[in-house]
């Protein structure tokens, strides 16, 4: 009988004693205790299973679960001796900070103090031994939601310190999902006074803490070392040799070890491999879904591993039958929506050939930069890359003369279920227009240019401020923002009917784009977008004119006409774009 399929439980204990689905991972501990390191930063998706591994090793580690061998008896940890001998031996302190989503840097800190706190009143036995002294006692109770940065930021260190000398023994860490608090403040705008108080916290946990015997982080992105792990940073003499040999691999910083997703470590800890996932639909009685499956929910490469796939997804699979989109549901993707949504058009020119099954190459910092992502387009693609809507396709690293090692990235839209993603979000930035914008594209198909203007002219005054970053001086606009997003708005509600291919090639503040009939009964349609140049047009008319006159001097409708399209089948379009006005004239293709 196959085993009950339970959606969202993260902790170890539960799952084991419910007999819960599961497939052994306990492999990753005897990994990372044989590895040796002392703190290890492990980078993966969200809803990968890092949470699961923490709860796992905490209570393989910790003294408060010695003696449960009901927990692990029968799993692949357990067949070693050595192994066994570890249970429950050591003092551990886990932290989460998965939930740690907030507007403003005071509310920020004041749930991070609600975490601290917890810790402490969950260990206020201490108290009661004769082992603080009265100022230990005081700074005990000192922590609460609201206390001042400098206690906060010692809270751990100083916790480590209290259990190492209650048990004679130095204490494991173990934090997971460090950087939700980081990625909240990047969105939020308050960014550079978490650095400081993150930084701060950190260095005290793991650099200058006497009390650590190891640790592990975990997270999505591998915040770069000069916004929060600088100080783990003693001597860098020879960093450029070592990412020669370990430029996709792991970093070295001092006393921390980065692991990432093109690491060789741990690559089957996190996710489902193809093997485990074939086993699991046998048990479940679906073994014909597979090859379905696999388009839906594989594609993560982790290392040298291929065919990774999403466990979130696969779980929720295996519960309900249906190929839906699940990882892809399970947050607003607010970052890396508002990071396409804003971006500049070249971010969205090259999006639009991920959205059409191509890939982009990058050379790309795994190293996440966040005060970057509004200037460096490698820098958004290593978010996504990190995030695991894009999969490394191939990777090649090299000497560059000026740049040292450069790592060089292929990178797909990961899988059928990301792809789905990305379509609905770009939906839902015409959400408020949806009306309009859905009118307007009827009229473009029917050919109704004056309908095309009411709805085209109502769309843009809804939606352009939603395409603007906000980073230019008060009044002034980019409508290359808003057409190139508007663009990847057809590619997805067109698709099926058209193939919409844009021009990388028109020229500074022009681009044309190219709709393709699927179907021999629609006509061939060619757009041309055009900013107005005050310098050489004196009104949208001669600008709309003017994006017409290109479209017949570079012979556009040529390529469709070698597709058997009729030159009486194939309608041109002039945008013509000042701020937020828009005109659209028609043209002949004759």
């Amino acid at each position: 009988m196959a085993r009950t399929v339970a959606i969202g439980h993260q902790d170890f204990e539960t799952i084991r004693k419910n007999d819960f689905f599961y497939i052994d991972k306990t492999f990753f501990i005897r990994e990372w205790w044989d590895g040796g390191d002392s703190v290890t930063l492990i980078t993966r998706p969200r809803r990968f299973g890092k949470t699961l591994t923490m709860s796992m090793v905490e209570q393989f580690f910790s003294v408060e679960y010695a003696g449960r061998e009901d927990l692990f008896r029968g799993l692949a940890i357990w067949e070693n001796r050595k192994y066994r001998e570890l249970q429950g031996t050591y003092p551990v302190i886990s932290l989460s900070f998965a939930n740690v989503k907030e507007s403003s840097f005071s509310i920020t800190k004041k749930r991070i103090g609600q975490i601290l706190a917890g810790l402490y009143n969950r260990n206020r036995f201490l108290l009661d031994a004769d082992l603080l002294t009265d100022e230990e006692k005081r700074y005990f109770l000192s922590i609460e939601a609201d206390m001042d940065e400098v206690t906060a930021t010692m809270a751990i260190h100083r916790m480590s310190d209290f259990l190492c000398r209650y048990y004679g023994k130095k204490v494991i860490i173990l934090m997971d999902e460090y950087d939700t608090p980081m990625q909240e403040a990047y969105v939020y705008g308050y960014w550079d006074k978490l650095v400081s108080y993150m930084r701060s916290m950190l260095n005290a946990t793991f650099k200058t803490n006497p009390c650590l015997e190891r640790a592990i982080m975990t997270g999505i992105t591998a915040i770069s070392k000069e916004s929060i792990f600088s100080e783990f940073v003693t001597n860098s003499e020879g960093i450029d040799d070592l990412r020669a040999h370990q430029c996709a691999s792991s970093f070295h910083l001092n006393n921390l070890k980065m692991v990432t997703a093109t690491s060789e470590e741990y690559n089957t800890a996190f996710g489902f491999t193809e093997n485990e996932v074939f086993h699991a639909l046998d048990e479940y009685g679906l073994s014909d879904k597979k090859q379905d499956v696999k388009l839906w929910y594989d594609g993560f490469t982790f290392g040298g591993q291929e065919d990774i796939y999403n466990p979130w997804s696969i779980i929720n699979y295996l519960d309900t039958e249906k190929l839906q989109p699940y990882w892809a549901n399970t947050s607003a993707n607010s970052l890396i929506g508002k990071l396409l949504r804003e971006g500049s058009p070249s971010i969205k020119e090259t999006f639009e050939e991920l959205l059409r099954g191509g890939t982009l190459t990058a050379d790309i910092d795994e190293q996440i930069v966040y005060s970057q992502l509004d200037r460096d387009e490698e820098a958004v693609w290593g978010l996504m890359l990190a995030s695991g809507y894009l999969k490394v396709v191939s990777f090649n690293m090299f000497a560059d003369e000026y740049a040292g090692w450069v790592c060089r990235y292929v990178l797909a839209i990961t899988n059928l279920e990301v792809k789905i993603m990305f379509r609905n979000m770009i939906r839902s930035w015409f959400g408020s227009a949806a009306f309009d914008y859905n009118c307007f594209s009827k009229a473009l198909l029917m050919g109704d240019v004056k309908t095309m203007n009411e709805y085209m002219n109502r769309v843009a005054l809804e939606t352009f401020s939603y395409f603007d970053s906000g980073k230019r001086p008060s009044g002034s606009v980019e409508p290359e923002r808003f057409y190139h997003g508007f663009v990847l708005g057809m590619i997805v509600d067109l698709a099926g009917r058209y193939a919409v291919t844009p021009n990388r090639e028109s020229g500074f503040g022009r681009y044309d784009v190219m709709l393709e009939p699927l179907k021999k009964e629609d006509n061939g349609i060619i757009l041309e977008f055009k900013v107005m140049d005050p310098e050489e047009e004196n009104s949208l008319e001669e600008t709309a004119q003017a994006a017409i006159m290109q479209i017949k001097e570079r012979n556009y409708a040529a390529l469709l006409k070698t597709k058997g399209i009729p030159k009486e089948k194939i309608q041109i379009y002039g945008f013509a774009f000042q701020g937020k006005k828009v005109l659209i004239k028609k043209g002949s293709a004759h």
